[in-house]
C-alpha cells in the first residue's frame, strides 16, 4: 500500500504542536514558496523524494490566508486546501480539524442492513441552504423514519450554486454551506440524534473552472477521455502521488469529519488497469483505520456495471465496496409506472424486468442488452441484499430531466404510494431523494453559477444535446440563473397540506412496518420470491424469515385486477392497504384472506398481508 497515515492527516496544511507543517506535491516544480497573505512573507519549502515539498514554520497559523508560487512565477490556491472562503480562485485558508469538540463517543454506526437513506443537495434542501439549516430538520427525519443522511457532495465548487460534481477542491467543504466547522456540527448533530451520515465524494473527475491542479502535478493523463476529459491519474507515470491524495480524501472526512460512509460517484468512470484497483487500495487503508479506531465506516459506489467484482470482498479479489447504487430496479420500476421507454429506459420491459429485479438485483446478468448491442452483466448470487442501494427518484434520475419533473408530477397519488412500497418492501437498502416523501411539487434542476461566459454557455449547450438524445423538444431551463436553482428548493409548507401530508404519513408507516417484520427487516436474497403478470400487470413479492411470511401484492394497472393466492398457503392478515382512508379512497381490501383463494386488487394499490406458519 502508498504510504498513507491512517491516524492524521499529512498532505496541506496541518497543526501540531503549535506549528504548522505543510506538505505538497509538484515533481515538476524547481522552486516552491508559500506566500502568507497577511504580510506578504514568502517562505520557501525544501523538495523532498518523490517531488513532495515541505516546510514546518511557526509563521503561519490557523486562520491565515496563504498561495503557493511555483517557480517563482505562477501562484495558486493549495489544491489540498480545507477552505477557500474566496471561492475556487481566491487564497486558500488554513485550518485546524482538530480543534473541534466532538460529542459522538457513544456513537459508532448502524449495521449496513438497517440503513433507511434519505439523499438530499444541501442547497435546495432549506430555503437557508446550509448545514446549520440541515440540523433543524433532523427532527422531521426522524419522525419520517430515516436513519441515513446522504449529502450531495460538499466540495468547493464555482459560486453557490451547485449539484456538487463541478468541485476543484476534493477536501475544501463548500463556503456557502458552512465550511468544515458546519460540516462537523452537522454530522455530531446527526450521531445525537440516531442519524448516520452518507457523503457523496467524487474521485472520476474534476470541474473545469478553478482546476489548477495541472500546474502542480501529473494529476491527469491523456491515456484515458472520459466524458469529463482526460482521465484523473490513477495508474500512469507519476500516478503514486495522485492514488494517495485521493486514499488521504477518503481517510480524511472518516477520521476528522466522522462521516459514516461515502458514496462514490460514477466508479465505472475511474480508469485503473493496475495490479491494484485505487478503491481496492482505498478500502484496504479504511479498514486498517476502522481497525485503529473501532469506528465502523461502509463504502458505495455509483456503478453503471453490473460487475460484483467492485462489491466482493478483498479476500475473493473483488475491491471489497460495501454496496452500489442499482439503477436498473429504478430502470424496470419506472417502466412499469410510467410505461416511458426512451432512451436508457429502452432495455427494460416493464413488471417482468421489476421481478427479476427483486430476485435477481441485476436486470441484465448475462443476457443482451439491445441498448448497449452486447451482452452485459454477471449474476449476484453470492451478494446480500445489504449490498444494493434501491430507490424511485435520486437527483439523477430527476434532475437529468429536462423539467426536472419529479415522479409525483408524472404519475398518480396512488401511483405514487405503489412505487414507495415497491421499493420499502425490497430485499435491499431504500432510499428517498429529498420531498419524495410528501410528493414535492418543485422540480430539482440541474444548475451551476460558473463564473466563466465561455463555460456557462458550454453547459447550456451540453444539456441541450443530452436532451437530444431522449428525442425531447424546447428548451431546458437555463443551468446557470438563479431561478433555475431557487425554482428547485423544497416547499416546506407543504408537508402539512392535504394529500401531502397523508402520503408523508403512508412513508412514515412503510418504513415503520421494514423495521418492525422481521421478514422486511431481514435482507436475506434466499428468502425471496417474485411473480409478475404481465397481462394483469400485477406482481406478488413473497419474503420470509424464520416462521414470518410477508406478502407484497401490486398492480400497476389501472383498473382492478384479480390474483391468485393459490400457490401460497396459509392465514394472511392485512398490516397495510394503500387505498385505506387515511391515506386513500377507501377501497379496503379483506383484513383476512385464506389460500386458496382470489383476491381483488384496486388499480394502482399496494397491499401487504403477513402470516405465521
Amino acid at each position: 500500500m502508498n504510504s498513507v497515515f491512517t491516524d492524521q492527516r499529512s498532505l496541506g496544511v496541518t497543526f501540531r504542536e503549535g506549528k504548522a507543517e505543510v506538505l505538497l506535491w509538484s515533481p515538476p516544480s524547481e522552486t516552491v514558496e508559500i506566500r502568507l497573505l497577511k504580510n506578504d512573507k514568502r517562505l520557501p519549502l525544501t523538495k523532498t523524494e518523490y517531488g513532495y515539498w515541505s516546510l514546518t514554520t511557526d509563521e503561519l497559523q490557523p486562520g491565515d490566508f496563504y498561495k503557493f508560487l511555483l517557480n517563482g512565477e505562477t501562484e495558486r490556491p493549495d489544491p489540498t486546501s480545507l477552505a477557500q472562503p474566496e471561492g475556487v480562485h481566491g487564497a486558500s485558508q488554513a485550518i485546524d480539524l482538530q480543534d473541534f469538540r466532538w460529542t459522538d463517543q457513544s456513537w459508532n454506526n448502524l449495521p449496513l442492513d438497517q440503513y433507511v437513506m434519505y439523499e438530499l443537495h444541501t442547497g435546495t434542501f432549506t430555503p437557508e441552504g446550509t448545514f446549520a439549516a440541515i440540523e433543524g430538520k433532523l427532527d422531521y427525519l426522524k419522525e419520517l423514519g430515516v436513519n441515513a443522511i446522504e449529502i450531495m457532495p460538499v466540495a468547493q465548487f464555482p459560486g453557490s450554486r451547485n449539484w456538487g460534481y463541478d468541485g476543484v477542491y476534493p477536501n475544501a467543504v463548500q463556503h456557502s454551506y458552512g465550511g468544515a466547522r458546519g460540516l462537523q456540527h452537522l454530522v455530531n448533530a446527526c450521531h445525537e440524534k440516531g442519524i448516520a451520515v452518507v457523503l457523496d465524494v467524487v474521485y472520476n473527475h474534476m470541474g473545469p473552472e478553478g482546476n489548477y491542479f495541472s500546474d502542480f502535478a501529473p494529476y491527469f493523463t491523456t491515456k484515458y477521455i472520459t466524458p469529463w476529459g482526460r482521465a484523473i491519474n490513477f495508474e500512469d507515470a507519476w500516478c503514486d502521488g495522485v492514488r494517495r491524495y485521493f486514499i488521504e480524501n477518503a481517510l480524511m472526512w472518516f477520521r476528522d469529519f466522522h462521516i459514516d460512509a461515502l458514496r462514490l460517484d460514477a466508479v465505472h468512470a475511474i480508469k485503473d488497469f493496475s495490479p491494484t484497483h485505487i478503491l481496492r487500495e482505498i478500502k484496504q487503508h479504511v479498514d486498517q483505520l476502522m481497525a485503529e479506531t473501532g469506528r465502523q465506516h461502509y463504502l458505495i459506489v455509483e456503478l453503471d456495471l453490473n460487475d460484483t467484482r467492485f462489491i466482493n470482498p478483498l479476500e475473493e479479489q473483488g475491491y471489497g465496496m460495501d454496496a452500489q447504487w442499482i439503477d436498473e430496479f429504478h430502470h424496470a420500476l419506472r417502466v412499469t409506472a410510467t410505461g416511458d421507454q426512451s432512451g436508457y429506459y429502452s432495455d427494460f420491459t416493464g413488471i417482468s424486468h421489476l421481478a427479476k429485479a427483486y430476485r435477481d438485483a441485476y436486470v441484465y446478468d448475462g443476457q443482451y442488452s439491445p441498448h448497449r448491442n452486447k451482452r452485459f452483466g454477471i449474476k449476484a448470487e453470492k451478494n446480500p441484499g445489504q449490498q444494493f442501494v434501491v430507490f424511485t427518484q435520486n437527483h439523477d434520475q430527476v434532475g437529468n430531466r429536462m423539467m426536472g419533473e419529479r415522479l409525483g408530477q408524472l404519475v398518480s397519488f396512488e401511483m405514487q404510494k405503489l412505487v414507495a412500497g415497491a421499493v420499502l418492501v425490497s430485499p435491499y437498502l431504500p432510499m428517498l431523494f429529498m420531498g419524495e416523501e410528501y410528493s414535492e411539487l418543485n422540480p430539482f434542476l440541474y444548475f451551476v453559477s460558473h463564473t466563466d461566459p465561455d463555460l456557462a454557455e458550454a453547459v447550456r449547450k451540453g444539456r441541450k444535446a443530452e436532451f437530444a438524445y431522449f428525442h425531447l423538444e424546447g428548451e431546458a431551463p437555463d443551468p446557470t440563473q438563479e431561478e433555475t436553482f431557487q425554482q428547485s428548493k423544497l416547499q416546506w409548507q407543504l408537508v402539512e397540506q392535504g394529500p401531502h401530508q397523508k402520503l408523508f404519513n403512508y412513508y412514515r408507516t412503510l418504513i415503520a412496518l421494514r423495521k418492525l417484520h422481521p421478514a422486511l427487516r431481514h435482507l436475506n436474497r434466499r428468502y425471496v420470491e417474485a411473480e409478475a403478470d404481465e397481462s394483469r400487470q400485477t406482481l406478488i413479492l413473497h419474503r420470509w424469515y424464520n416462521e414470518q411470511h410477508i406478502l407484497a401484492l401490486m398492480n400497476f394497472a389501472k383498473e382492478q385486477q384479480a390474483v391468485s393466492l393459490d400457490r401460497h398457503s396459509g392465514q394472511w392478515k392485512k398490516i397495510l392497504d394503500s387505498a385505506d382512508s387515511q391515506w386513500g379512497n377507501g377501497f379496503l381490501a379483506p383484513e383476512f384472506v385464506s389460500s386458496p383463494s382470489t383476491l381483488t386488487l384496486q388499480p394502482e394499490s399496494f397491499l401487504l398481508y403477513t402470516s405465521h406458519v
